[in-house]
C-alpha cells in the first residue's frame, strides 16, 4: 500500500509539470498554434499558477481520493507545493528578482520542505498514505452520503486558499529587484530559527505523543504535554510546530516588501482551527477531558 501511494503521489502532479514545461519551451514561439496561450500565461504567473492547482490538485486530488476512499495526499503535498511554487514563480519567464535573495529563498524553503517531510513520515511511522487527517475522517462522519462532494470544497479548496496565502511571498521575492541588506540578514536569521524551533517542537510533540501509547510501569500516563519549548500560551508548541517556521520562512519577505497584514489574519484563523478541531475533540474524549480543563486554567489560550 505504501509504495503504491508514493507512485500516485509522484504520478499526480506530472500533468501541471508537463504543461509547464511545454509553456517555457514554446512561450516565444509566435507562429505555434497556442501562442495566444502561452502570451496569456507569459503575462499573468500568479493566475496560471492558481489554475494548474484548481485543475491538478483541487479537481484531479479530489477524484483520486474518491476512488480511493481517503485524503492522505493533500497532507503529504503540504511540504510539497511550497517547493514547487518557488521553482515556478523563479523559472517564469515574467520572474525579476535579486539572485542572491532568491537563492536564500530557494534553500531555505527546502530545508523547510524536509523537515516538514520527515515530520510527516516520522508520524505516519515511515508509511505514506496510510491514513488520512483525523479532522477529514470527522468531516466525513457529520457529513454522510454528502461527504463526496463536500470533501472537494472542506478539504481541497480551501487548501488552495491557505497554500496560496502562505507561499504568496514566493512570488513577490521573484517579482521584486532589489540589492540585498541588512533586512535580508534579519529574515535569514530569523527564518532559520523558526525551522529549528518547528524541528524541536515536532520532536517533542512526538516524544510526548509516543511515550503516552505505552504505560511506563509503576507510573500513571501523563496525557497532557505541559513543558516544552514554549510554555506561554498552551497552543504555542502546535503552532510553532506547524506554522510557525512556516511562517517565518514565507512571510518575512512579504511584510518588508509590501507591508501586507495579511499574516495576522492568518494567525487568526490557525489559531480558531487549533481550538474548534484540536481541543473540542479532545474534551469529547472522557479520559482527556478532565486532564485539559486543568492545563486550560494555566495556560493562556
Amino acid at each position: 500500500m505504501s509504495l503504491k501511494n508514493v507512485l500516485i503521489a509522484f504520478i499526480a502532479p506530472l500533468p501541471s509539470i508537463f504543461f509547464y514545461i511545454y509553456f517555457l519551451n514554446h512561450h516565444q514561439d509566435n507562429n505555434h498554434l497556442l501562442s495566444f496561450l502561452w502570451n496569456w500565461c507569459d503575462k499573468h504567473p500568479l493566475i496560471l499558477a492558481n489554475i494548474l492547482f484548481f485543475l491538478n490538485i483541487d479537481v484531479g486530488f479530489w477524484l483520486i481520493s474518491l476512488l480511493q476512499c481517503s485524503n492522505w495526499m493533500i497532507d503529504l503535498y503540504w511540504t510539497v507545493i511550497p517547493v514547487m511554487l518557488v521553482h515556478y514563480f523563479g523559472s517564469h519567464p515574467a520572474a525579476e528578482y535579486n539572485s542572491w535573495r532568491s537563492m536564500v529563498v530557494v534553500v531555505l524553503t527546502w530545508v523547510w520542505a524536509i523537515r516538514l517531510t520527515h515530520n510527516y513520515l516520522r508520524r505516519e511511522k515511515w508509511q505514506c498514505g496510510a491514513r488520512e487527517d483525523w479532522r477529514f475522517t470527522d468531516m466525513a462522519k457529520q457529513h454522510g452520503p454528502n461527504w463526496w462532494w463536500v470533501s472537494f470544497f472542506g478539504v481541497y479548496l480551501i487548501q488552495q486558499v491557505f497554500l496560496f496565502g502562505v507561499c504568496l511571498p514566493l512570488y513577490i521575492v521573484h517579482s521584486v529587484n532589489k540589492p540585498l541588506n541588512i533586512w535580508d540578514v534579519i529574515a535569514l536569521v530569523i527564518c532559520i530559527s523558526g525551522i529549528v524551533y518547528a524541528y524541536i517542537a515536532d520532536t517533542q510533540l512526538h516524544a510526548f505523543v509516543s511515550n503516552t501509547r505505552t504505560e511506563r510501569e509503576g507510573q500513571a500516563m501523563v496525557l497532557i504535554l505541559m513543558k516544552a519549548c514554549g510554555t506561554i500560551l498552551r497552543h504555542q508548541i502546535l503552532w510553532v510546530s506547524n506554522y510557525g517556521g512556516g511562517t517565518c520562512v514565507l512571510w518575512l519577505e512579504l511584510r518588508r516588501h509590501l507591508g501586507f497584514c495579511w499574516r495576522h489574519h492568518k494567525h487568526l484563523v490557525f489559531g480558531y482551527v487549533d481550538y474548534t478541531c484540536g481541543e473540542k475533540r479532545m474534551l469529547k474524549q472522557e479520559y482527556l477531558g478532565l486532564s485539559l480543563q486543568m492545563y486550560q486554567k494555566h495556560k493562556s489560550v
